[in-house]
């Protein structure tokens, strides 16, 4: 299957999702597409944590490396930004691929990466490393959430979409901190070692459980797919997520260093946090995915205050541990919950290319990392690592006040039929 090009495909169905005709397309998913859904959640899993484990790592890894934190920070933002600008291009050139064969590819990429970021011995080696699987994640992000979204067919494609995205939490309750654990046990170079061999796992668990599914014959053209950058409420949601991921990974990216500094938390002990973070982001992703298929922007509003809130309190709250905890779980609720709800947001905003439009949201959102993490970067020297939470706080309120500017712009493209 492949992203569908603007104007020609049948109207969209309810909630937004369009549903090609394939294997346990329908109403009510088959074995084979319960199952498929499934493993890409663990590749999922897999793709997430080979991202983001760099924020439970970077205090080791930039003592090991002999950098700041704060530099050692910015290979957040060069991930980050590789996704931005080469995510929506590469999505569309390989669009016309089988999907199965297109998610084996990047997992053996993620594979190789990753073992390549065990051996790195300077910072500009783990850079080339970070770049790798940065150009096949978009392509994994966009293409995943469609193929859920056909394969559960319309009237539970939100529901799908967000069960992918329990990987998401499922890489911050168990990935991220046990792969910062595993950092502290066997060394950061260790974590990687492991990231590799789960890797590869995964594409034999695909392999096994992915029935091969339809695709066109034709590769559609960019510039024609690139038409829903001209509907306005599109491009209004995009920008949404350009705030609303800015305000997360302000904070996000250093967590570590904050529980560390901030919180006063041992280095031994820090994955165990992070793995309670996740833990309640659990409850985050479930809201995410029953509110967003009904209103995603008052979703994104009221998910993006409460990032906000426990953000800050955090840091006020961190030298009594029960405080620190239930601010963190705040946190930890909002920031895994707006994943799916920018996704699906983004998504049910251009239903006739949604392939595309989920990669474009993935390159918007990592465009917001990168600037989360040159902001949170840049705050620390000025103002101390509790900085960071603040200035995320900031962010997400202005995406919260831009919420019902998305809105008219919304209402504006339903009028102008765009």
């Amino acid at each position: 299957m492949s992203a569908r090009p603007p104007h020609t495909s049948p109207a969209a169905p309810a909630k937004g999702f369009q549903a090609e005709a394939a294997p346990g397309a329908g109403t009510h998913p088959a074995r084979g597409g319960q199952a498929s859904i499934t493993v890409l959640a663990v590749a999922a899993f897999v793709i997430v944590t080979t991202e983001f484990l760099m924020v439970g790592l970077l205090p080791a890894l930039a003592r090991d490396l002999g950098v700041s934190v704060s530099a050692a920070g910015q290979l957040v933002t060069l991930f980050a930004v590789v996704v931005m600008l080469c995510g929506p291009v590469l999505t569309a050139l390989l669009a016309h691929i089988e999907r199965k064969r297109l998610f084996l590819g990047v997992l053996v990429l993620f594979a190789a990466s990753n073992a390549l970021a065990a051996m790195a011995p300077n910072l500009w080696t783990l850079a080339i490393a970070r770049v790798i699987p940065a150009l096949a994640l978009p392509v994994f992000w966009g293409t995943a959430s469609d193929t859920a979204a056909q394969l559960a067919g319309p009237q539970r494609a939100g529901r799908a979409v967000s069960r992918v995205y329990l990987g998401i939490s499922g890489a911050m309750l168990f990935g991220i901190p046990l792969g910062t654990l595993a950092g502290d046990a066997i060394g950061w170079r260790g974590a990687f070692w492991l990231l590799a061999a789960l890797s590869l796992l995964v594409a034999v668990l695909l392999q096994i459980a992915m029935p091969t599914m339809a695709r066109t014959a034709t590769r559609v053209p960019f510039a024609e797919q690139a038409r829903i950058l001209r509907n306005p409420a599109f491009a209004g949601n995009a920008l949404l997520s350009v705030a609303v991921f800015t305000a997360m990974f302000t904070g996000y990216t250093y967590l570590a260093e904050v529980l560390e500094q901030v919180a006063g938390i041992a280095p031994g002990h820090v994955g165990w946090w992070l793995m309670g973070f996740g833990a309640v982001g659990l409850a985050g992703n479930w809201l995410g995915g029953l509110w967003v298929d009904r209103r995603p922007l008052a979703a994104t509003a009221a998910f993006s205050a409460l990032l906000a809130v426990g953000m800050v309190a955090s840091v006020v709250l961190a030298p009594w541990t029960a405080g620190l905890a239930a601010a963190l779980a705040v946190w930890g609720v909002a920031n895994t919950a707006l994943y799916p709800v920018c996704q699906i947001r983004v998504m049910k905003s251009a239903p006739q290319a949604q392939a595309l439009a989920g990669t474009i949201n993935v390159s918007a959102a990592n465009a917001g990392i990168a600037l989360g993490a040159v902001l949170g970067g840049a705050a620390i020297p000025l103002w101390g690592v509790g900085s960071v939470a603040f200035a995320g706080a900031a962010v997400a309120l202005l995406a919260v006040v831009a919420v019902p500017w998305v809105a008219r712009l919304g209402r504006l493209g339903r009028r102008t039929g765009g």
